[in-house]
Order: C-alpha cells, then structure tokens, then sequence
C-alpha cells in the first residue's frame, strides 16, 4: 500500500471515527468499534509517517487528500 493512501485512509477513519464515539456514549453504550476505528486509523498514519522519508506536515495534508481521491477516481 502506497503511504500516501494509508495516511488518507487513515484521517478519514479518524474522522469518522468521532461521530461514532459520541453516539455509543450518548446511547450509554461502550464504543467498541469506536475504538477499534481508532487503532486502525492511528496504525495506518503512524505506517504512513515511518514509510515515507522526512514524514508529513500538517500543511501539505489538503493536498495530499486531493491529489489521492484525484489519482483512484481516473
């Protein structure tokens, strides 16, 4: 998997991993798969900065999200 979709996929499961924990909390219920969401996304970004030399800023992530969906939808 290239880095630079591991990091996508990655921040994309943290965002939605957000909604889902404050619904299992709302529902008094344990966010189970909230938190499984949570490792995942953190494995996945935590690969992405250790694979790709020098790592990612937080300035370049708007681009690299674009030019990811860009690079898979043609």
């Amino acid at each position: 998997m290239d880095p630079d979709l591991a990091m996508v996929v990655g921040v994309v499961l943290g965002v939605f991993t957000v909604p889902l924990i404050m619904s299992a909390i709302s529902d008094g219920r344990a966010p189970r798969v909230a938190a499984f969401m949570v490792i995942a996304a953190g494995g996945l970004v935590l690969w992405a900065i250790n694979e790709k030399p020098g790592g990612y800023s937080i300035n370049e992530l708007p681009d690299l999200l674009v030019t990811v969906i860009a690079r898979y939808l043609t």
